[in-house]
C-alpha cells in the first residue's frame, strides 16, 4: 500500500504485550505504537522493558491509559488497524469501545502462544474481529472446525509465532534483553539437527536443564508438588550442572493467569543448583542443555533455537492440559527422562504442521492490508458486538471483571454485589459438569468474565 499504516495494539497483560510488539515488529514500512490499559492484569514498568524488548518499540511508542481514556486516544490518532491483544473479555470489552468510534480501524485479533486444543471461549469472544490470527495449519483446521460446529463465521490467516523465527532472527533480542537480565553469562549456541532424538546436541555449549513454569497446569498442588519432586531429583542427579525454573513474574506483579501453589513457595528450600530465574526465556535458553515443559510455548522458542525439549507427560495428555499438541511430536516423555536429561528433538513432519511452516506460507498481513482497502472503499461492513442478554447490569459486570478497581463506576460496584453469589453457582456447576466430563463453555486459557470478583494478584503460566 502507498500510505504508511498506523497499526495499534492494546494490551494489557504480559504475555499478550510480548506477542503482540513482536507480531507488529516484524511488519515492515508500518507507524505501530501501543496501548497498555490499567487493568489488574497490566505489565509493570520492568516487565513491559522485557516484553519490548529486542523490538522496535520504544518509549516513544508506549502509551499507558486507563480504560475510559481509550476513546479519545482512538478518535484522536484514527489507526487504520487495531490489534487486540488481551484475554477474551478484554478484547470483547475494547471491541465495544471501537464499535462507537468515529471511523472504525480494521480489527485483528489472535492469541499469544500454542492455541491446541481449540477452545470455544477463545473464539467466542474474538468472533467479532475482521480477523482472527493463527500460527500453525494444524491450529487454522481446528478453529475452523470449530467455528463450523458453532455456525460462527470468522475469517482467520496465518502468522508465524513470533517465537517460532529462527535462533538467527531472535538474536537480536537476546542480546538487548542481556543487560536487563540477571546473570546473563555464559551464552551458548545451538546447531541444527535433523529429526527426533533422544540426547541433547553435544556441540551445544548450554548446561542447564530450563523448565519452563506454568500458572495453569498442571492445577493440582500434589501434581505440582510431584512436578517439584522431578526437578530436585534431576538436580541431584548432576549437582555440577544448574536446573533453572523460569518464572514470568517477581512476586507483586501480575501475569495473564492466576497461579495457585506457585513454585516459589513449593521449593523454598532446595539444592543449590536448582534455581529460580526472572529473565528473558532468549537468555535461558542461550545457557540451555534443554528445556522442560508440559505445554508452555516456550517449546516452540526452544525448538526455533535447536534446544531439545521434554514434554512432560507424567500427569497425562489431554485438553485440560493443553498438550495435546506435542501428540505425534516425538517430544513427549516422562519423569525419568527428566532426571536422566534425555531431551527429544522434533518430527520434521510434525514441525510443519505446528508452527514451524514455510514463511512465505505466513499471510496475514496481506489479509489486513486487503481489509484496510475494503474498509477504506466503504465495502466492509462493521462486526459490532451484540448487546446480548442481562442488558446493562450484564455489561456492568463485564466491565468490572475486566477493570477490577480501575472500574470506579456505581454500575460496577452495583453488577458486582448483584453478580458474585450468582456466578459462584454457576461456576461451581461446570466445576462438576468438568469432573464429569462434560464438555463446558468456559476456556481456561481466555476466560475470566465470569470469575466471583476482579483479580488483584493474578500470575501467568
Amino acid at each position: 500500500m502507498n500510505a504508511e499504516l498506523r497499526v495499534v495494539a492494546i494490551a494489557d497483560a504480559d504475555s499478550f504485550v510480548k506477542w503482540s510488539a513482536a507480531l507488529l515488529d516484524a511488519v515492515p514500512g508500518i507507524s505501530r505504537h501501543m496501548l497498555l490499559v490499567r487493568t489488574p492484569l497490566t505489565v509493570s514498568r520492568e516487565q513491559e522493558h522485557m516484553a519490548l524488548a529486542g523490538t522496535g518499540f520504544g518509549e516513544g511508542s508506549v502509551t499507558r491509559l486507563g480504560f475510559d481514556g481509550l476513546t479519545g486516544w482512538l478518535n484522536g490518532h484514527l489507526p487504520d488497524v487495531v490489534v487486540l491483544a488481551g484475554r477474551g473479555p478484554l478484547v470483547r470489552l475494547v471491541a465495544r469501545v471501537i464499535d462507537r468510534l468515529k471511523q472504525r480501524p480494521v480489527v485483528v485479533s489472535g492469541l499469544p502462544g500454542m492455541s491446541i486444543p481449540a477452545l470455544r471461549g477463545a473464539l467466542e469472544y474474538r468472533r467479532e474481529s475482521d480477523l482472527l490470527v493463527l500460527h500453525s495449519h494444524r491450529e487454522i483446521r481446528a478453529f475452523e472446525a470449530l467455528a463450523d460446529r458453532l455456525g460462527l463465521v470468522v475469517p482467520m490467516a496465518l502468522a508465524t509465532l513470533p517465537y517460532a523465527r529462527p535462533a538467527s532472527a531472535q538474536g537480536a533480542l537476546a542480546r538487548a534483553s542481556r543487560g536487563r537480565a540477571e546473570g546473563s553469562d555464559a551464552v551458548g549456541t545451538a546447531r541444527p539437527q535433523s529429526g527426533s532424538v533422544l540426547v541433547a546436541d553435544r556441540e551445544r555449549h548450554g548446561t542447564d536443564l530450563v523448565f519452563a513454569a506454568q500458572a495453569l497446569v498442571p492445577a493440582q498442588r500434589h501434581e505440582r508438588e510431584e512436578l517439584v519432586g522431578i526437578l530436585r531429583r534431576a538436580a541431584e542427579a548432576r549437582p555440577n550442572r544448574r536446573v533453572v525454573v523460569k518464572l514470568r513474574s517477581r512476586p507483586g506483579e501480575a501475569e495473564t493467569h492466576l497461579e495457585r501453589d506457585t513454585y516459589a513457595e513449593l521449593l523454598a528450600n532446595r539444592p543449590a543448583n536448582l534455581v529460580l530465574s526472572y529473565e528473558p526465556m532468549a537468555l535461558a535458553l542461550a545457557r540451555a542443555e534443554g528445556l522442560v515443559t508440559v505445554s508452555s510455548t516456550a517449546a516452540v522458542e526452544a525448538i526455533a533455537r535447536r534446544v531439545p525439549v521434554i514434554a512432560l507427560d507424567t500427569f497425562g495428555v489431554e485438553k485440560q492440559l493443553l498438550n495435546t499438541v506435542f501428540t505425534g511430536s516425538g517430544l513427549l516423555a516422562g519423569a525419568d527422562d527428566v532426571v536422566a536429561r534425555r531431551f527429544r528433538h522434533p518430527d520434521p513432519a510434525w514441525m510443519q504442521d505446528n508452527y514451524f511452516h514455510a514463511p512465505e506460507q505466513s499471510e496475514w498481513w496481506m489479509r489486513v492490508e486487503e481489509l484496510v482497502m475494503l474498509r477504506r472503499g466503504g465495502a466492509l461492513p462493521a462486526k459490532t458486538v451484540p448487546t446480548g442478554r442481562g442488558g446493562a447490569l450484564r455489561a456492568a459486570w463485564h466491565r468490572r471483571s475486566v477493570l477490577g478497581s480501575e472500574d470506579r463506576s456505581l454500575a460496577g460496584a452495583v453488577a458486582l454485589g448483584v453478580g458474585a453469589p450468582l456466578v459462584d453457582g454457576i461456576l461451581g456447576m461446570r466445576r462438576a459438569r468438568g469432573r464429569a466430563g462434560e464438555d463446558t463453555w468456559s476456556d481456561p486459557a481466555t476466560d475470566y468474565t465470569l470469575e466471583p470478583r476482579p483479580q488483584r494478584d493474578p500470575v501467568r503460566r
